[in-house]
């Protein structure tokens, strides 16, 4: 009888250790992606490395995945980036501060409302940090509090060119399935974007499930509310302050400073990176170069006309750059089942 329990027993623990695997490997289905070698693989990569018994494992503790936000998780083109949009908003139809923006601030504005026209960003050298800078000066002097409001507020809105969607629910679905598939086997995700961090923050956190201190981006300076013109260090902040920001940039977050980031914020070497521009290169290269753990890059190629914005001389332009460099290619058009959800619509 003392065997017979013992018995009972133990095929209780290994039923419920079935149980526990299976509801596990259950959480993700991919149902927004096509079935395909680039899915396959990415799987298969996931399971190679979160196997204890297989030789690429990696400790939880070191399943670092970044991700881009702006093209790779999230729209890039409706008709330009999130937040030259609400940049362009802000300047030129903001009730609120049309009025006090300068002539500096509305030719900039006007130059992503121009460009728009054709699905670009404005044809300037440089202009990453012309738009950086402008954006700081047109959110001066409001609290971080009031700048996550305002952007809250903004992605209310529809979404330009567009059927059935605002902007907080632009994402990729078949980016959302990558990310919380990458959770579910225990690696923590980063978005390290080019744009504002707050902004990225007020976007992404809760559909991603991703705490505020894990989101990387463009920062602009903060101080508190009176601080008389005192640096920093000579200033104390009081109880009756709040944090506000200036009109200084403190970093542009793309290429080389998305890795500096990194190494500062997370302090690990990423073992899989997605990304979809010349931005994205270096945390690619980054994550793949010598690293000890064994690692995969994939870049997303915006190459679907009929449900999104694309630019099919670009896209192949961009096809042709990333393979050279042996990242992983997702094209848009092939590997995803859908990209906004069936009932968003294109407006051409």
């Amino acid at each position: 009888m003392k065997i017979v329990k013992r018995v009972m027993v133990l095929l209780s623990f290994v039923f419920m250790i079935f149980v526990i695997t299976s509801c596990n490997n259950q959480g993700v289905k991919f149902e927004s992606w096509n079935e395909g070698k680039i899915l396959t693989g990415f799987k298969d990569y996931v399971g190679n490395v979160t196997n204890k018994n297989s030789k690429d494992y990696i400790p939880v503790e070191d399943r670092i995945a970044v991700f881009d936000m702006d093209g790779t998780l999230y729209g890039e083109l409706f008709p330009e980036y999130l937040e030259y949009l609400m940049l362009e908003y802000r300047i030129l139809d903001d009730p609120t501060f049309k009025d006090k923006a300068t002539d500096e601030l509305k030719d900039v504005a006007n130059q992503i409302r121009e460009s728009g026209k054709t699905f670009s960003t404005p044809n300037v050298e440089g202009f990453d940090m012309i738009h950086a800078n402008a954006a700081a000066k047109a959110y001066a002097g409001m609290t971080v509090t009031e700048f996550n409001e305002y952007t809250n507020n903004f992605l209310k809105k529809d979404v330009k060119c567009f059927k059935n969607m605002t902007y907080k629910e632009a994402f990729y679905k078949p980016m959302i399935e990558v990310v919380k598939y990458l959770q579910q086997n225990e690696f923590t995700t980063y978005v390290v974007s080019g744009s504002d961090r707050l902004l990225c923050r007020a976007l992404v956190c809760d559909v991603l499930n991703i705490p505020e201190s894990q989101v990387i981006g463009m920062d602009v300076k903060l101080e508190g509310t009176d601080p008389n013109g005192a640096d920093g260090l000579k200033y104390q902040f009081k109880n009756t302050d709040s944090l506000v920001r200036t009109d200084e940039v403190v970093i542009k977050n793309l290429k080389m400073n998305k890795v500096a980031l990194i190494a500062k914020e997370i302090g690990k070497q990423p073992v899989i990176s997605f990304g979809n521009s010349s931005g994205d290169t270096s945390m690619h290269v980054y994550t793949t170069s010598n690293n000890k753990y064994k690692s995969q890059a994939y870049m997303l190629v915006a190459d679907d006309t009929e449900r999104d914005h694309a630019k099919i001389e670009e896209a192949n332009k961009r096809r042709d750059s990333w393979e050279e460099y042996g990242f992983n290619i997702i094209s848009m058009k092939n590997d995803f089942r859908t990209i906004y959800g069936d009932k968003v619509e294109i407006i051409n």
